[in-house]
């Protein structure tokens, strides 16, 4: 159940006798509301697979049941040895939160190594790539906000993605280079 609370002209019935909680809701109405449930269950997500060897699946937005209006949120799995979510950039705030696994992340400049229970920013506009520099899989969730498409999933399928260093800014030095 979710509370709905309304301007009103008349002092709310809180059904409690405390005066001073009467007169801190006081011009507020208080109205129930049913909503559902919806659960996004990655067991009976199919997702996407990806040139550069990942797999994607959206926990809200996209195909996903959610479909929240301010973010998008997804589990994604990279490959052993060079799966990646390659080199781009988009309007979006995002967090990749690694679940387990060791990774490369190259964001902006910079060059940095992630593991299992790390989160890392990527502000608006940055370029940014993470690699799977491991033996076994890399899972990590992403959230992105606001909601909405981000271009190098359809780039990436179509084989249009910038490529560093010609159509993007080039990765930094050392970094695992762009798998697709």
């Amino acid at each position: 159940m979710r509370l709905r609370l309304e301007r009103a002209n008349e002092r709310a019935n809180v059904g409690c006798d405390d005066p001073s909680l009467q007169r801190a809701i006081c011009g507020v109405r208080v109205r129930a509301e049913t909503i559902a449930v919806i659960i996004s269950d990655l067991a009976q997500i199919a997702g996407r697979s990806y040139p550069a060897r990942r797999h994607t699946q959206n926990l809200a937005g996209g195909a996903a049941p959610i479909q929240a209006k301010s973010f998008c949120m997804g589990n994604v799995t990279l490959e052993p040895r060079g799966g990646q979510v390659p080199w781009h950039n988009h309007e979006q705030e995002e967090v990749y939160f690694i679940i387990e696994g060791t990774g490369e992340i190259c964001l902006g400049e910079e060059r940095s190594t992630l593991g299992s229970g790390q989160a890392v920013y990527i502000p608006p506009h940055v370029f940014h790539q993470l690699t799977n520099t491991g033996e076994s899989p890399l899972r990590m969730i992403y959230c992105y906000g606001p909601a909405g498409d981000v271009a190098h999933w359809r780039q990436e399928l179509e084989g249009t993605l910038p490529r560093a260093g010609i159509d993007a800014p080039s990765l930094p030095e050392g970094a695992q280079p762009q798998r697709a």
